[in-house]
């Protein structure tokens, strides 16, 4: 997972995680999309739904969907080096709850291995286990994800299917990519493209997200992420990769992270429980410097 030490609107905020990649997020700077609302029917003329309306709704169909598998990665990318982390999981959207083993990178000379680490996410927060930095093995740390000045986004290594589709509740500029194929199954998926405004996503977010998201509009002093949507004849949503890019504040060059999520299985049985209070650990984390 990545540990950020935020330099957003209201100052520096130093957020706790595995170190791996220390971001310094003076600003989140967007690519543009071209500014085409149309959705495949409305390509023919007749058209029912808007592109921009088919994602906005991902987030609700999601829920009503159930539960799905998850495989997850996210890549950094700054002065030619390239680290990648990747989860493999579950998620019951009616419960909102989610569980992901991220299997992190050997550090940079290749020689060390890590841990896999054991994620556990909710509304509100995320926990962790095999943290390391002096945890016990079997104490959970909890990290409250509305005082993250990224909201979660990309602190855990990992942007949860439900945030992911909550955030294209701000899609703007969304166009109608094509008729592609999932790799998973061979269903047939419809691409979109476009830009999320965090703030935008942030007001129109159901409950449970509204908080990480608001907490992500106020730590980023840019609301566009550029993302590419896939959805499956039932609006499902089944991928979708964001990408977020970190100015450094010296005007050079910042650290770019794409997160992808990838949903298949759905109705998978999910057995998800979360730590009771006295396996959480209360001790003070230690953050490595980056």
């Amino acid at each position: 997972m990545v540990v950020q030490r935020h330099r957003g609107r209201g100052g520096a905020v130093a957020a706790v995680g595995s170190l791996l990649v220390g971001l310094v997020t003076t600003g989140c700077s967007g690519m543009g999309a071209a500014a085409d609302e149309r959705g495949p029917a409305d390509e023919g003329g007749g058209g029912s739904e808007s592109a921009a309306a088919a994602v906005h709704r991902a987030a609700d169909v999601l829920v009503r969907s159930g539960s799905s598998r998850a495989r997850t990665s996210m890549e950094t990318a700054t002065g030619g080096t390239r680290v990648t982390i990747r989860g493999r999981g579950a998620f019951d959207y009616g419960r909102r709850i989610g569980r992901l083993r991220v299997v992190l990178p050997q550090d940079a000379a290749g020689d060390e291995e890590h841990r896999p680490v054991t994620e556990l996410l909710s509304p509100g927060a995320l926990y962790m286990k095999d943290r390391g930095a002096g945890v016990p093995p079997d104490k959970w740390v909890r990290v409250d994800t509305t005082a993250l000045a990224d909201g979660n986004l990309v602190t855990g290594g990992a942007t949860d299917p439900l945030s992911a589709a909550e955030l294209l509740r701000g899609a703007r500029q969304v166009e109608y990519a094509g008729e592609e194929t999932a790799a998973e199954d061979g269903a047939r998926v419809l691409h979109y493209r476009g830009t999320a405004d965090i703030e935008r996503a942030a007001k129109a977010a159901s409950p449970h997200a509204r908080g990480a998201l608001e907490a992500a509009a106020r730590g980023f002093s840019e609301d566009a992420v550029p993302f590419d949507a896939y959805l499956d004849e039932q609006g499902r949503l089944r991928k979708v990769r964001h990408r977020f890019t970190f100015s450094n504040g010296s005007g050079t060059a910042g650290t770019e992270v794409v997160s992808t999520t990838v949903l298949y299985g759905f109705g998978s049985w999910v057995d998800v429980e979360l730590p009771a209070e006295r396996d959480i650990y209360a001790g003070k984390i230690a953050v490595p410097e980056a």
